[in-house]
C-alpha cells in the first residue's frame, strides 16, 4: 500500500515522523473526518471518505452545504459523491463506513423544515437510501445507527450536531422522555427513541443531584461487538455553573442501563473522551485520579462502573485515546493547552506502550488552523482514528493552516 500512496499522495516529512505519513486530501484542502472511534478508510482499505468545507477564514451559516468526498488510496483522485446540509464544523456530517464498501454513511438536513436525517449511499452506484433517523455512530455490520439529537448537540457545545438558525433546537427541560439515544434500522430505515434521559435519570443515576438543571445527550458509541452502547449525558444547570458529564452504558436493547463513570468522577476530578476499549466491555478516557490540579492519566473501568484503575501510574493521559486490541499500546493525539503541545502550534500523535510506560511522540504537525472561531467551532482536533485492519491511523491536521487528513502508516510499531 506505500509504494501506491507515495505513487499518488504527498508525503509528509516535517520534524521526521517515526512512521510513514501522507496527507491524502491535500490536492482539496477543507477535508476533516469524524472521530475517533470509526475509521474514513473504507473496510476494504481502498477509500477514504470525508466531510469538506473550503473556506477557511469564516464561520459557515444556516444552511450552508458541504461535501461528501471520495478519495480513492489505490488509483489516487477525488470525486464528490453528495452535497449536504446537515453537518457542523467539528464532525462534519458524519460520514463513516458501514460492513463494506457498498455502505456509506452521511447525515442531511432538509432547510425548508431543518429536519436532519441519515443517509445510507452505494458510493459506486450512487443509489441513496433516506433514513428515518440521523446517524452518529452506526454498528461494524452496518445494520444499526445510533445518534442523540443533532439539533440539540449544539445547545451544549458549539461545532456539533448540525447547523441550524438559532431557535430551531429544542430544548430540553429536565430529563425529558422524549429524547435520549436513537436507534435507527438502515435496512428499513425506521427510527425510534431506544432510551430517554427520563428513563436513564431514573434507573442509575442520583436524581436529586439533577433538579435544578436540564439533561442533554453528547456522544454516542457502539461497541466493536455491537452489543452495547456507551452514552455522554450532560446536566446544564439553571444558574449558570458548570456541566456535569455522566458516562452511562447500556445494551444494544437499551436495556441494563449503568453508569460506567459518574460525574462525581469526571467533573468534580476532571477528565474527557471516553471510548469503548476493544473488548467491548471496558470503556477507558482521561481522568484525574487524584483530583483537580493533578496529571491526566488513562484510566479504565467495566462497563458497569466496577473494576475502575489506572492504566499505567506515569502515563500522562492527553487527546482522543483509543487502545489498541493488543491491550498494550495506545495511540492519542494532544489539545493545544495540554502539557505535550508545543508553542508554535505543533502537537503530536502519541504512541504509549503501557506495559514499559514508554510514551513516544511519532508525529508532530501543526494542529493550530488560520482561523479557529469565536467559540473555537472550527479548532482542528486531530481525532487519531484506526482503520479496521489495526495497521494504518487517520488524523485532521493544517500543516499549512488549512484543514486535512493525513494517514499514517503504523505497521513498524506493531
Amino acid at each position: 500500500m506505500n509504494s501506491t500512496l507515495d505513487r499518488h499522495f504527498s508525503k509528509y516529512s516535517d520534524h521526521d515522523p517515526e512512521v510513514p505519513v501522507w496527507n491524502i486530501t491535500g490536492e482539496l484542502g477543507g477535508c476533516f473526518h469524524r472521530f475517533f472511534d470509526t475509521s474514513p478508510i473504507s473496510p476494504s482499505g481502498r477509500f477514504l471518505a470525508v466531510t469538506r468545507f473550503a473556506p477557511k477564514d469564516r464561520m459557515p451559516v444556516s444552511g450552508e452545504p458541504a461535501e461528501v468526498v471520495l478519495f480513492d488510496l489505490r488509483e489516487g483522485g477525488h470525486r464528490v459523491v453528495a452535497e449536504t446540509h446537515g453537518w457542523d464544523t467539528q464532525l462534519g456530517a458524519q460520514v463513516q463506513w458501514g460492513r463494506d464498501d457498498t455502505q456509506l454513511f452521511f447525515n442531511d438536513m432538509d432547510i425548508a423544515t431543518w429536519r436532519p436525517f441519515g443517509v445510507l449511499m452505494n458510493p459506486q452506484t450512487k443509489e441513496m437510501q433516506r433514513l428515518d433517523g440521523t446517524v452518529y455512530m452506526v454498528s461494524m455490520d452496518g445494520r444499526l445507527a445510533i445518534s442523540p439529537c443533532l439539533l440539540r448537540m449544539g445547545l451544549t457545545q458549539a461545532g456539533y450536531g448540525v447547523l441550524a438558525p438559532p431557535g430551531v433546537a429544542p430544548s430540553n427541560q429536565g430529563a425529558p422522555d422524549d429524547d435520549g439515544v436513537y436507534i435507527t434500522d438502515t435496512e428499513t430505515g425506521q427510527s425510534r427513541l431506544l432510551v430517554s434521559l427520563a428513563e436513564i435519570l431514573q434507573s442509575c443515576m442520583e436524581a436529586g443531584r439533577y433538579a435544578d438543571g436540564d439533561l442533554y445527550g453528547f456522544h454516542v458509541k457502539w461497541n466493536l461487538q455491537g452489543t452495547r452502547i456507551q452514552f455522554v449525558i450532560r446536566w446544564v444547570p439553571h444558574d449558570g455553573g458548570a456541566m456535569r458529564h455522566n458516562l452511562v452504558t447500556m445494551n444494544a436493547d437499551g436495556g441494563g442501563i449503568a453508569v460506567a463513570i459518574p460525574d462525581r468522577e469526571w467533573t468534580q476530578k476532571g477528565g474527557h473522551h471516553p471510548n469503548w476499549c476493544p473488548d467491548g466491555d471496558f470503556v477507558m478516557m482521561n481522568l484525574r485520579a487524584a483530583g483537580r490540579g493533578t496529571p491526566l492519566r488513562f484510566i479504565r473501568a467495566r462497563y458497569d462502573g466496577s473494576d475502575c484503575s489506572i492504566m499505567h501510574p506515569e502515563v500522562e493521559g492527553s487527546g482522543h485515546p483509543t487502545l489498541h486490541p493488543d491491550n498494550r499500546h495506545v495511540v492519542t493525539d494532544v489539545y493545544q493547552h495540554e502539557p505535550a503541545a508545543w508553542a508554535d502550534g505543533t502537537t503530536p500523535l502519541r504512541w504509549i506502550d503501557l506495559e514499559t510506560g514508554k510514551a513516544r511522540n511519532i508525529v508532530r504537525i501543526c494542529t493550530r488552523p488560520d482561523f479557529s472561531g469565536p467559540k473555537h467551532e472550527r479548532r482542528v482536533d486531530p481525532h487519531p482514528a484506526w482503520d479496521r485492519s489495526w495497521r494504518h491511523v487517520a488524523f485532521n491536521a493544517c500543516p499549512n493552516g488549512v484543514r486535512n487528513v493525513f494517514l499514517a502508516d503504523m505497521s513498524s510499531l506493531l
